[in-house]
């Protein structure tokens, strides 16, 4: 796992190369993965990813495994329950707009044209992942054009903690960019699950 030449990002814990080498930039239509991968990047705000992917377990346990249909109906005790557990980011904001976005993926899924959360997300970038060719990290931006229309529009629809510079980290995360650096072994297997 050691030998390969990884994005920067991902060299110090055997936890982020795991992640970078499975899973980030990894181009997926799944509504419950988009709709935790959103709720994850909300809740890393302000902190590491690491302390994120540490607390991702925790937080499938805490949150029903991400359902929304449940998160949505979450009431008072549960908020409390949920800032009072450890194995979360305990930021009541945070949690609060966990729920709020729950009920947002709903109305969306229920009343809007897209018909799928996957649909209503991938739009944004017509559906097929935009293949980028940064040389070094410092080259990759936190945030573009498309990433602002999304949090605008994001918004507008109800969701919380939804960024300009969140929306492009979910964005690198579910592969509707592939941000891996031309030099990362990752940059053309990931390239070719668009080809």
């Amino acid at each position: 796992m050691n030998d390969k030449t990884r994005c920067g990002w991902a060299t110090h814990s055997d936890l982020e190369k795991e992640y970078h080498d499975t899973e980030w930039g990894v181009p997926n239509y799944d509504d419950r993965h988009l709709f935790e991968m959103l709720i994850l990047e909300g809740a890393q705000a302000g902190l590491s990813w690491l302390t994120v992917l540490k607390k991702r377990e925790s937080y499938r346990e805490a949150f029903d495994n991400f359902d929304p249909e449940k998160i949505a109906q979450y009431d008072d005790s549960k908020r409390k329950e949920l800032l009072s557990n450890p194995g979360i980011i305990r930021n009541r904001l945070k949690v609060d707009a966990a729920i709020q976005n729950a009920k947002a993926y709903l109305a969306i899924t229920e009343n809007h044209d897209h018909g799928s959360f996957s649909d209503y997300i991938w739009n944004f970038v017509d559906g097929k992942p935009i293949i980028n060719e940064f040389e070094k990290m410092a080259d990759v931006p936190a945030e573009t054009e498309i990433s602002k229309r999304m949090s605008k529009q994001l918004k507008k629809d109800g969701f919380k903690f939804v960024g300009p510079t969140i929306c492009y980290a979910f964005m690198q995360a579910v592969g509707m960019v592939n941000d891996h650096t031309i030099n990362c072994f990752r940059y053309e297997e990931c390239k070719k699950l668009v080809d």
